[in-house]
């Protein structure tokens, strides 16, 4: 009986080119995304945005313009449509 049984270890073929190619991308992907994860995580200092926000919120204020009279604008020509139906 003991002789039936094959204990030896199977061959195993050599990898081919492609094959650890594709082995080691998988491990360079693998990397790139955990080095991504961390990234979002951790968070990053903000030293590279300028100090001075109160001009730039004045700057925004003054290129708004009102929206009164676009509005009036608007309800007149749908008022004028209306009268030529």
């Amino acid at each position: 009986m003991s002789a039936d049984l094959d204990l030896s270890t199977p061959e195993v073929p050599e990898p081919t080119l492609f094959e650890s190619l594709l082995h080691y991308g998988l491990f360079l992907g693998a990397i790139f995304q955990l080095v991504c994860i961390v990234a979002i995580i951790i968070p990053t200092s903000k030293s590279h945005e300028p100090t001075s926000e109160p001009a730039d919120t004045r700057s925004a204020e003054q290129n708004r313009k009102p929206k009164g009279p676009v509005q009036q604008i608007r309800q007149k020509m749908k008022k004028e449509s209306k009268k030529r139906r």
